[in-house]
């Protein structure tokens, strides 16, 4: 997310739930951060600045190492249209924010059985 206080937010929820978090203010630092980390999960904003969420996951999906990190997006685009093209894109799930905590978490929580699954 490219606001510090929602990156600190859901950095301070899933750490309190005993996650290992990394945060990015952008989809370019974010994937430096996964060229040296392998995330079980990545949360993801869909708009950010330069490239957006989407774009993201496209650079993820590319590469073998990263193809089956499970993604959610967390953001300010609710509608039901806007649900159904990030699960179209390849999101695991699609939380609106502001964040609920229940919501968040479970979508985590879901996506990283998914992935181990995968694995």
């Amino acid at each position: 997310d490219d606001d510090p206080d929602s990156n600190e937010v859901v950095r301070t929820l899933l750490a309190s739930c005993g996650a290992i978090v990394r945060t990015a203010s952008s989809a370019h630092e974010a994937l430096e951060i996964v060229a040296r980390w392998l995330p079980d999960v990545m949360v993801s904003d869909l708009a950010m600045p330069d490239e957006d969420g989407y774009s993201l996951l496209a650079h993820m999906r590319a590469g073998e190492r990263l193809r089956r990190v499970p993604a959610i997006a967390l953001t300010a685009y609710s509608s039901p249209v806007d649900r159904e093209q990030a699960l179209s894109a390849g999101f695991h799930a699609h939380v609106a924010k502001p964040v609920r905590t229940a919501e968040l978490l479970g979508a985590v929580v879901a996506a990283r059985e998914a992935g181990s699954r995968l694995q």
